[in-house]
């Protein structure tokens, strides 16, 4: 299962009841965080989530409000008295990017890995993750990530014995590993059925739409999108700004065929997002408006 919370809601500037957005994601005890505007720390804390969970943060861009939370988010992750290594991976620019932040969190006790973005799209495998960093449409370089979970198939007992696999081998079978033994090899493809349905999330803000969202979106059990702006009247700031409308999301939802589409990173301006709900949901009616620290868990069909 995969576990996602939503840290904030909030677009440009943090308010008193919206943070900056920020989504944790959580499986098999390794977490991802996506974006660290200020406050996520704080956030972090009021879901009740762990800093030790972040072996990974994923930066969509370097705005302000995407980033100016990371040295105090390093700090409590260090006074967590966290040792093993963080992986960040963003746009080009991201090592001279952190490394101006870090001047005022210079000393931690765990490494920071970094791995910057060169290509249109790029493929990364991570803690059982397999992450797609997709180019959007904004005024700096911006990515959307897809991250999913890939499910082998059954094992089949009975088609181990009869290829004569050593019960000591059939865990490591399942696991995916290749083994060798006495000039004999045991692959997974002997013993596995077709690999089941995953799990997948898609997860992008600051950005016009684009095919290349509806594209790496595609299927996404859930998609967490931008909708900056609710009100009809906005739309000529969302193309000036290089934003989204709701109904501009929900169209692109459609043409996904995601199961639910959550809205987030909302204007400071729009009070009450829910007010607009029904124009994102006359064209896709699966839509939230999330709210700071809302969280679901995801699970596998059979489950």
């Amino acid at each position: 299962m995969l576990d996602l919370t939503l840290l904030g809601t909030g677009g440009m500037m943090p308010l008193p009841k919206r943070w900056l957005t920020a989504l944790m994601v959580r499986y098999n005890g390794k977490g991802i965080l996506i974006d660290a505007g200020e406050g996520t720390q704080v956030a972090i804390r009021q879901a009740g989530l762990s800093f030790h969970d972040i072996d990974c943060i994923l930066f969509t861009h370097y705005h302000g409000d995407h980033i100016s939370g990371l040295p105090g988010l390093l700090l409590s992750m260090g006074n967590a008295e966290r040792t093993e290594p963080v992986t960040m991976i963003g746009p080009k620019g991201l090592e001279k990017v952190v490394s101006a932040l870090r001047i005022i969190a210079p000393e931690l006790p765990f490494e920071i890995n970094m791995i910057e973005i060169n290509e249109k799209e790029e493929d990364f495998s991570l803690n059982g993750y397999e992450i797609k960093a997709f180019k959007v449409n904004h005024n700096v370089t911006c990515y959307g990530y897809a991250l999913e979970i890939k499910r082998a198939g059954r094992f089949d007992a009975e088609r181990a014995k009869s290829a004569g696999i050593p019960l000591k081998y059939w865990n490591r079978l399942q696991k995916g590993e290749v083994i060798e033994e006495d000039g004999k090899v045991f692959s997974p493809d002997m013993v596995l059925g077709p690999e089941r349905k995953g799990l997948k999330v898609t997860y992008c803000t600051d950005t016009r739409p684009t095919e290349s969202i509806v594209k790496n979106a595609m299927h996404s059990d859930l998609f967490i999108c931008e909708g900056m702006y609710g009100e009809p009247e906005k739309q000529a700031d969302a193309v000036k700004k290089k934003h989204m409308t709701f109904r501009e999301a929900a169209k692109m939802a459609v043409q996904a065929e995601v199961s639910e589409m959550w809205l987030t990173h909302y204007s400071p301006s729009m009070n009450r997002p829910k007010d607009f709900l029904g124009l994102a949901r006359s064209i896709f009616p699966n839509t939230v408006c999330a709210e700071d620290g809302q969280s679901v868990t995801l699970r596998f069909e059979e489950e």
